[in-house]
């Protein structure tokens, strides 16, 4: 039990570091390839889906591919994980995630750290965080059925909300704070953290009373596979 967990805990944070890289690492490779912002965008949404796909795959058979508190929060309101180990796997992808940003800036010979300077602020931005946030879990939860192709569905969501939501999509408080020390594209400023967690918190609370309202109490579920 003991080495599952630990191995659950390990991929929680391998998971949440890549996908940070991925996320910051593209937007950083987006800016030196070319000035249109829309093909940077593009560039950055594309990396970040086909990461998010891939980790999502190789890690959910060891920890079910949350690298994400919201997600882990809510399987613990909902009974499908434990609160000790939700509370592992929300330090193991908040640790992971400046592991990412570290490792992104330091791939492209920056900083390990520094301050961004790119400011999200206005609640149009917070909504579109909102929306991002509850479609995400809707997405993970909204039915509970067998072989259900989470590395697609996930992946799917989460680009979609990148082109159709004002925030562009952060939906995870770990990866949020984790892109506020790096000063590139896919940047945020410290200031701009508070807001956007608050936000991506009452898109999780609305989705799981919707949720609620839709098909009620339903049994445990895994966001394996």
């Amino acid at each position: 039990m003991l080495l599952r967990t630990s191995r659950a805990l390990i991929a929680e944070f391998l998971g949440t570091a890549v996908l940070v890289a991925a996320v910051i690492g593209s937007g950083i490779m987006a800016q030196s390839l070319t000035s249109d912002k829309a093909l940077q965008l593009l560039i950055n949404a594309l990396s970040t889906i086909l990461a998010l796909g891939t980790l999502i795959w190789l890690f959910a058979d060891l920890s079910g591919a949350h690298f994400n508190p919201i997600v882990s929060i809510a399987m613990a309101i909902r009974k499908d994980l434990p609160l000790l180990q939700m509370g592992g796997f929300v330090v193991s992808q908040s640790v992971g995630g400046l592991a990412g940003t570290a490792l992104a800036n330091a791939m492209f010979d920056r900083h390990l750290f520094e301050a961004s300077q790119h400011y999200r602020l206005g609640h149009a931005l917070l909504l579109g965080e909102l929306v991002a946030t509850c479609g995400l879990v809707l997405i993970i939860f909204g039915k509970v059925s067998s072989g259900r192709p989470m590395y697609l569905l996930v992946p799917a969501w989460i680009g979609s909300a990148y082109f159709f939501t004002s925030s562009t999509s952060f939906a995870n408080p770990a990866v949020t704070f984790a892109r506020a020390w790096s000063n590139t594209f896919a940047g945020i400023a410290p200031q701009s953290v508070l807001p956007f967690i608050g936000a991506e918190l009452m898109g999780g609370a609305l989705a799981l009373v919707i949720l609620f309202l839709l098909f009620g109490q339903n049994p445990r579920v895994s966001t394996n596979g």
